[in-house]
């Protein structure tokens, strides 16, 4: 099945037209962390969603160049330093750090570069781009003495939101709609300084200030990846104006096509609202860490739903996501146990090892179906322990299945880290129930299962033995 992704641009799911998967790497572009604060798990699942996307291509065998910015330089993050009593530098600096720690606890691959706005090689970029746009006449300097962009002069402006142009509003990211522009919807290229700026500020043609949100990541992206880009990715939320004014200043300056295929993630909820700060119903990582979860465990959570529908995040949803966990590692256990055995020599079904079926990357062709992805795999390990049961499983076919596991993990990045520690009581008193099993004293047996039960474990019983768990819902 050939690759396919639902472009926002046309509303339709496209084939992903590539002739070479061994040319030069595919170019993706993605919307990182506005760091003012710590990222909350809504914005971990777009930024798990563009690592699915990543680890797909190269499963299929494309080279990925990505770039994920990082914006440290805005109104938010203005304020945060001011209020702070801090230089921006200091106040931003520490929720970058807090960004790659709480990646790297969900596995999230690293981009091949983060630029981060406030750099002046990116600096210049925008003041140059903007340069370029004022030639064109594509933009112009306010009474205010900032530089807006002139949406009545790019034709093409609102045909990614698919946006009626006389429906526009002020945004909360123009620092100054009240002044006399153009046009409601003329967005800010470089914003004049104020007081309120402090020292953030750059020198300019049209006087110091510093750039608008949206010049930020076209400058960045083009600086890094060139004219031309192959992905862009983000949130929904993203789409207007943030992307929108992405295509305009970036076609307004070069007069090519500036992404060919634009994907976004849906929103993440709580309570079937968006998951958000500035309705202060959010949670971090640590925040869940807190709760006795594992950063694999709120991987699983995020990454287990199609990315195009919204994620409703419930504690139910964790404890779910911890029992499928469990059910891999159960899995992989029983294969491994298998594999290991010597002279292993049962009766498959056909009495060959198994062909597996290519229909895990074959749903992630169809638009990254996660969900249909997940479902193959959970079938086959429904259908590999009922042959193991049987006795119709020999060491070759459960490595076969192990290699398979380890091909697919590359994109999932599920697979346990180490051995769970067991807690000595808990162990003592398994060990104890297993005695009183061997005694057939069910009584004692299950008095113990339930005081394992009570310390946060859960014994299964198996043919192979009693298993511990870790019970779902403990803390």
């Amino acid at each position: 099945m050939a690759l396919r992704l639902f472009n926002t641009y046309s509303r339709e799911v496209e084939e992903f037209e590539w002739r070479d998967p061994s040319a030069r790497p595919i170019k993706i572009y993605t919307c990182g962390p506005t760091v003012y604060s710590r990222a909350h798990i809504g914005n971990f699942r777009a930024y798990i969603f563009e690592d699915l996307l990543q680890r797909h291509l190269e499963l299929r065998g494309y080279k990925v160049h990505r770039v994920m910015n990082i914006t440290d330089v805005e109104d938010k993050t203005i304020r945060g330093a001011r209020e702070a009593g801090v230089r921006l530098q200091k106040f931003t600096e520490q929720f970058k750090v807090a960004f790659f720690e709480d990646a790297h606890t969900l596995r999230i691959k690293r981009a091949d570069e983060y630029p981060a706005a406030t750099d002046q090689r990116y600096i210049d970029r925008m003041i140059e781009m903007i340069s370029v746009l004022i030639s064109k006449g594509l933009a112009y300097q306010a009474d205010d003495k900032s530089v807006y962009f002139r949406i009545n002069k790019f034709p093409n402006y609102g045909k990614l939101a698919h946006f009626d142009l006389t429906q526009l509003q002020s945004t909360g990211r123009v620092k100054h709609d009240e002044y006399d522009k153009e046009h409601i919807g003329d967005f800010a290229l470089w914003k004049a300084w104020d007081e309120a700026d402090g020292d953030v500020k750059w020198d300019s043609p049209w006087g110091p200030g510093r750039p608008g949100w949206h010049i930020e990541c076209s400058a960045m992206s083009m600086a890094l990846l060139g004219e031309q880009i192959d992905v862009h990715c983000g949130g929904v939320d993203n789409i207007f104006p943030h992307h929108e004014a992405e295509i305009a200043q970036s076609e307004g300056v070069t007069g090519k096509k500036f992404v060919r295929y634009w994907l976004h993630c849906a929103h993440l909820l709580v309570d079937g609202q968006k998951m958000a700060k500035s309705l202060g119903n959010f949670y971090t990582v640590p925040d869940v860490l807190a709760k006795g979860y594992t950063g694999r465990e709120l991987r699983y959570a995020l990454l287990r739903v199609h990315y195009r529908v919204p994620l409703n995040f419930t504690w139910e949803g964790m404890n779910e996501a911890r029992e499928s966990l469990n059910r891999i590692d159960e899995w992989l256990a029983r294969l491994l146990e298998l594999a290991e055995e010597p002279n292993a020599e049962r009766p498959t079904a056909n009495g060959q090892s198994p062909i597996i079926e290519s229909a895990f990357e074959d749903a992630l062709d169809d638009d990254l179906n996660i969900s249909a992805a997940l479902g193959f795999l959970f079938e086959s390990i429904r259908e590999t322990n009922r042959a193991i049961d049987q006795n119709e499983m020999d060491a070759p076919s459960a490595r076969a299945w192990l290699d398979w596991w380890k091909r697919i993990n590359t994109v999932l990045d599920l697979e346990a880290e180490a051995e769970i520690v067991i807690p000595p009581e808990v162990k003592q008193l398994a060990d104890e129930r297993e005695n009183a099993r061997r005694e057939k004293n069910w009584n004692r047996s299950d008095e113990l299962r339930e005081r394992i039960f009570a310390l946060g474990w859960e014994v299964r019983d198996t043919k192979e033995g009693s298993k511990l768990m870790r019970r779902s819902g403990s803390m």
